[in-house]
């Protein structure tokens, strides 16, 4: 991924990671059937986007880091 150029900032990325987590552990602890796999894959990909510090949805938007010129 060393191609993308990272749009997401720190505070951003702990944000992502933090709800995708959990998002996670709540979906497997309290929700069953297609929407507990909706909301996993869902947080997966929060969790995703955080650790890779580039999200598509926000390049297509033009969002990007703002600590970076």
């Amino acid at each position: 991924m060393a191609f993308f150029r990272k749009n997401i900032g720190k505070g951003q990325q702990i944000v992502r990671v933090g709800l995708g987590v959990g998002a996670a552990v709540l979906a497997y602890s309290f929700l069953s059937g297609w929407i507990a796999l909706l909301v996993g894959v869902s947080a997966l990909t929060f969790v995703l986007t955080g650790l890779i510090r580039y999200c598509p949805a926000c390049a297509v938007a033009g969002i990007h880091d703002r600590t970076k010129p």
